[in-house]
């Protein structure tokens, strides 16, 4: 194995001032240049650490790394300062690195990443829970086909031009058929007591789908994509990681951020098929099209909680650190995306103290 390469703290802070991010923990030196803008904390928090040791703020303020995260780190090491740079350095008081975090070696990891991994994550058994909560930081094929590979990545601009047209033409066709005034509920049960639905009720029943929305991503989410497959289950342990795993495993593959459309046109079509049965024909495209804009909004809020940069202290930065709170050390909680808000009765919150703040 090569010597790691040895820079002096002039060539470090040249490096940074051509705009290249380099952190240090003690002597070991992290290029996180094509990291910074999807920093958690922020773009700014990160560049300003940039040239100094971030020893102390593996283990404190503005929030304590987990140890996900410091093995995340290591996939940036790009050698060591010299022993005599480091001496004329501050040094933190702050305690060591620590020992669980250990670079990703993708040459000696538990499946062969030069091969399609859906069909190799199965043989995992009891490894594969830990193993992909082990984010890394690298692209995942699934499949050998080239054109179904293809169709199971997605640009997250498909998703909005794919969807929001339909979503604009079907809520056009329910406005103007509540507009003839025929659409009642209970009617297949009495007449003489039925409920006139009217037109100018579909904004309410289009804000009734997205928050029906809400609650379906929440239950998905948590019962669906989180199950914790049978050790003993191959076939379960694959379509784990087919729907939810391969994310968590890779959780900065701009590819993997949203749902491709093919596949989505089924689930969708199956949930308009269970509002056809339950309301009349008029209601269920009502309470359908504002859930399928929910579901549009999901999809974006979710790529921009990975790859955008909102501004400290907004709604949406606050979202963004929760997340990424999921997905570094709660795993078994924060299953919400848009909003909190069904964590709270469900008692999956993820504890504020976790989120320790700056003085």
């Amino acid at each position: 194995m090569a010597a790691p390469r040895s820079f002096s703290a002039a060539e470090v802070r040249d490096r940074c001032a051509r705009g290249e991010c380099l952190v240090r923990c003690r002597r070991r030196l992290y290029d996180l240049s094509a990291f910074v803008r999807l920093h958690p904390g922020g773009e700014r928090l990160l560049r300003s650490r940039a040239g100094t040791d971030v020893s102390a703020a593996l283990d404190g303020p503005p929030h304590r790394h987990s140890a996900n995260a410091r093995r995340w780190l290591e996939q940036y090491y790009v050698g060591e300062l010299r022993d005599e740079q480091v001496a004329g350095l501050r040094e933190p008081s702050a305690p060591r690195l620590d020992p669980r975090c250990k670079p990703v070696d993708v040459g000696t990891d538990l499946v062969d990443w030069r091969k399609p991994l859906l069909w190799q994550v199965g043989y995992l058994g009891e490894k594969y829970d830990e193993w992909v909560h082990q984010p890394v930081d690298r692209p995942i094929r699934l499949f050998h086909s080239d054109f179904v590979e293809a169709l199971s990545k997605t640009a997250w601009y498909v998703v909005f031009l794919v969807w929001t047209p339909v979503v604009l033409y079907l809520s056009w066709v329910s406005y103007t058929a509540l507009a003839q005034g025929d659409t009642r509920l209970f009617s297949s049960f009495t007449t003489e007591y039925s409920i006139p639905v009217h037109k100018y009720y579909f904004p309410f029943i289009f804000l009734l789908g997205m928050f029906l929305w809400s609650l379906l991503e929440y239950l998905i989410h948590r019962f669906v994509f989180h199950m914790k497959p049978p050790a003993s289950n191959y076939y379960l342990i694959t379509l784990h990681f087919l729907l939810h795993g391969q994310h968590h495993k890779s959780p900065f593959d701009s590819s993997r951020l949203v749902f491709p459309p093919v596949p989505a046109s089924l689930v969708i079509a199956f949930f308009y098929g269970v509002l056809r049965l339950l309301l009349p024909e008029v209601l269920g495209l009502s309470v359908f099209v504002g859930g399928l804009c929910g579901y549009v909004v999901y999809d974006m809020m979710h790529y921009y909680l990975h790859y955008g940069s909102p501004k400290e202290g907004t709604y949406l930065y606050g979202l963004k650190a929760y997340h990424v709170k999921h997905h570094f050390e709660h795993q078994k909680s924060g299953f919400g995306i848009t909003t909190r808000f069904w964590d709270h009765p469900f008692r999956t919150l993820i504890p504020e103290e976790t989120f320790e703040k700056e003085d």
